[in-house]
């Protein structure tokens, strides 16, 4: 089976789709990062000392993680069952409802416990809608893309991550500069709210695009699979952890340079000012722009391994640089860890990731493939990172053991990116299962 051709501009239209779209929904998962590192701890923990409140806080940002693989099981089954648009529609309307709703809450002071229990419910539907989003947005952008490109096209839905979390970054740097007893009692709602009028936007551009060719052709021949992650997990189970084993130091590591450095550098002993962290990471996210598909590009054409295996050791490496530094206090440097982290570490493991993920599974249960090993390895990583770094920073004081821990995510990713197949050149419109380097040794 062939995969109909595009035109240039149509698949354009889709990437800036896929794009638009994931940073609306980035935007409000990252807002509630942001928030856990520096309001929620004060306003749905109070009881608590300021570094307990933050890892309590930490705690219901990673209750989102776990509802992740639960929204990418669910979403995955209807994307591959009823297809990839309808699903990017419903997961934008969980998430914008739920980012608003979170605007909308009594903090503990004035309804108690139900404050936090109403918080981490809102969390849980964040993580839903985030969990099922990713699979189809990948998915849109390189399905539509022509041969030779999927590396390049399919880094666009991707970008949606820096550009959201530039987004939420430079809204919440300007709501810290309100007076104190503004920001707690109303300010901090203000970025949640916005979340309603970007949602509008994000429906708008998604309800114009079409499903991938390849997919409408399964559909139009009733080829569809039955029970799509039970298939996956017979016909793909060493791509899944292959796929988890790749994601573990790109999502982890991520989420500790830009969501535990704000609780880190802010620490007495460093002592830089909330808005001096947030400008670094919205620097640093500027500029990852630009490097993710400069990566995925490169992926076209020197394949997706040696790219992905490049950004795994690079923060292996920069693992203890990056804290020190921070421990310097000078802002320039504070700005040139983060920086270096994201555009040399994450950029070029996130650039490659959507079409390399893809393309490890046959069009039959692509989104759930995808979803699957991205999503249960978002819980291990990027869920539990801040607060086991917080627990150590908490523990022993220093940052050492926390550079220890993403030596150690960086290790596994770097062995199963290694172990996996090279599939830059795979024909994804083929249902046939793409065979591991661990399944070819033990063959």
């Amino acid at each position: 089976m062939l995969q109909t051709p595009q035109k240039p501009a149509s698949i354009r239209r889709v990437a800036m789709a896929s794009f638009v779209g994931t940073t609306i929904e980035w935007y409000d998962f990252f807002l509630y990062g942001t928030a856990s590192a520096l309001i929620f701890g004060r306003l749905f923990f109070p009881n608590y000392d300021p570094l307990s409140a933050t890892l309590a806080s930490f705690g219901t940002y990673a209750v989102g993680f776990a509802a992740r693989p639960i929204g990418g099981i669910v979403c995955g089954h209807f994307g591959d069952r009823i297809g990839r648009r309808s699903m990017l529609v419903l997961t934008l309307l969980i998430m914008g409802l739920a980012t608003f709703l979170i605007g909308c809450l009594p903090t503990y002071n004035q309804i108690g416990i139900w404050a936090p229990i109403l918080l981490i419910v809102l969390r849980i539907a964040q993580g839903f809608g985030v969990g099922g989003e990713w699979g189809g947005a990948v998915l849109m952008a390189v399905e539509h893309s022509p041969p030779g490109r999927r590396g390049f096209y399919g880094s666009w839905p991707q970008i949606g991550v820096p550009a959201g979390l530039l987004l939420s970054t430079l809204v919440f740097r300007e709501t810290t500069k309100l007076p104190e007893a503004a920001l707690l009692s109303w300010g901090w709602r203000v970025p949640f709210l916005l979340s309603l009028i970007l949602v509008a936007v994000g429906l708008f551009i998604r309800l114009a695009i079409v499903e991938p060719p390849i997919f409408a052709e399964i559909k139009k021949k009733g080829g569809e699979a039955r029970m799509p992650i039970i298939d996956v997990l017979k016909e793909h189970p060493k791509n899944v952890l292959l796929a988890m084993g790749a994601r573990l130091a790109e999502n982890g590591a991520f989420y500790l340079f830009t969501v535990f450095v704000l609780t880190y550098s802010t620490q007495p002993g460093i002592g830089f000012a909330s808005a001096s962290v947030l400008s670094a990471v919205a620097i640093a996210a500027a500029v990852e722009l630009a490097a993710i598909p400069f990566y995925g590009a490169l992926s076209d054409r020197v394949g997706r391994r040696p790219v992905y295996l490049f950004g795994a050791i690079f923060t292996a490496a920069f693992a203890f640089p990056f804290f020190w530094l921070i421990d310097t206090s000078r802002q320039s440097w504070l700005v040139a860890s983060v920086v270096a982290a994201l555009v040399f570490g994450h950029a070029a493991m996130y650039g490659p990731q959507a079409s390399f993920f893809s393309e490890l599974f046959g069009t039959r249960v692509r989104y759930s493939g995808a979803s699957l090993g991205y999503q249960l390895s978002s819980v291990l990583a990027g869920g539990l990172s801040p607060l086991i770094a917080a627990s150590l920073l908490k523990g022993t004081g220093r940052s050492w053991p926390i550079s220890l821990f993403i030596i150690g995510m960086a290790a596994v990713t770097a062995v199963s990116v290694y172990l996996a197949a090279e599939t830059a050149r795979h024909d994804i419109a083929s249902d046939a299962p793409v065979k591991s380097r661990a399944a070819d040794r033990s063959t």
